[in-house]
C-alpha cells in the first residue's frame, strides 16, 4: 500500500512495528500503513459467502466463489503479473505493507475476504520501493473503469473482476468505512500511496474499486 517514505493517515497509528507475513521486513516509522485497521465489520466478513451477485459496470451476474487465498494478481492494462503474500495487522493495529526490497510484491490483507467471496477484498502494493525504484503498483492510477484484473487463488482458481472507479484519496481524509466496510457482492480494493511528494512521503492514496466479473478455472 505504501511507497518508502509514506507516512500514516489522520486515524492510523503512525510509527514501526509492521512486518510482512513472513515477519522478515521491519517497516520503519516513515513507511508505516496508511489505512486505519479495518472496521470489525470487515473482519467478521472475512470468510465470505456464496451467492449470486450483480456486477456494477456491465448488469451481469456473477456468483461469489469458495475461500481461497490469492497468490498471485494479473493487470494486463499496467502490466502488472506479481505474486501476492498474505498480510495481517501490526502490533499498532495498522495494516501491514509488503516488504521494502527489490520485486517486491503486493500484499492480500487476511482480515479482508478472499478474492471473489462476498465482501471487500483489499490487496495493497507499493509505488515506489525506496532504492529499488518503482514498485508493482506504480502505474496503478492510470488503471480507467472496464480495466479487467485477474487474481489466481491457491486451490487453482482465478476471479476476474472489473475496474468499477479509480480514485486519489487525501490520507488525513481516507475513507476506511468505504474501503473496509461491508458491501453484498464480491469486491476488489487496490491500493497504493500518490499524489505529489512530501517530507513524509506521499499526500495521497490512490483506490482502485473493481467487482467480479467471472470465476474461470
Amino acid at each position: 500500500m505504501l511507497a518508502a517514505g509514506c507516512g500514516a493517515a489522520s486515524g492510523a497509528a503512525a510509527g514501526g512495528g509492521g512486518t510482512t507475513s513472513g515477519g522478515s521486513t521491519p517497516v520503519s516509522s516513515g513507511s508505516s500503513p496508511t489505512a486505519a485497521a479495518a472496521p470489525a465489520a470487515s473482519a467478521s466478513g472475512a470468510a465470505g459467502s456464496t451467492g449470486s451477485t450483480g456486477n456494477a459496470a456491465n448488469g451481469s451476474t456473477t456468483g461469489a466463489i469458495a475461500r481461497s487465498v490469492p497468490v498471485r494478481l494479473q493487470i494486463p492494462d499496467i502490466g502488472v503479473d506479481t505474486p501476492v503474500i498474505s498480510l495481517g495487522l501490526a502490533a499498532d493495529g495498522t495494516v501491514q505493507v509488503p516488504p521494502i526490497e527489490h520485486d517486491s510484491p503486493a500484499g492480500w490483507y487476511r482480515g479482508s475476504p478472499t478474492p471473489g467471496q462476498t465482501g471487500p477484498s483489499v490487496i495493497l502494493g507499493h509505488v515506489t520501493v525506496g532504492q529499488y525504484g518503482d514498485g508493482v503498483f506504480r502505474q496503478l492510477a492510470q488503471l480507467r473503469p472496464g480495466a479487467r484484473v485477474v487474481v489466481r487463488l491457491e486451490d487453482g482458481a482465478s476471479a476476474t473482476f472489473a475496474v468499477d472507479a479509480v480514485q486519489t484519496v487525501a490520507k488525513d481524509q481516507f475513507p476506511t468505512q468505504k474501503i473496509y466496510g461491508n458491501v453484498d457482492r464480491p469486491e476488489l480494493r487496490l491500493i497504493t500511496c500518490g499524489g505529489p511528494r512530501t517530507n513524509d512521503g506521499y499526500r495521497d492514496n490512490v483506490v482502485v474499486f473493481a467487482s467480479l466479473t467471472g470465476t474461470p478455472g
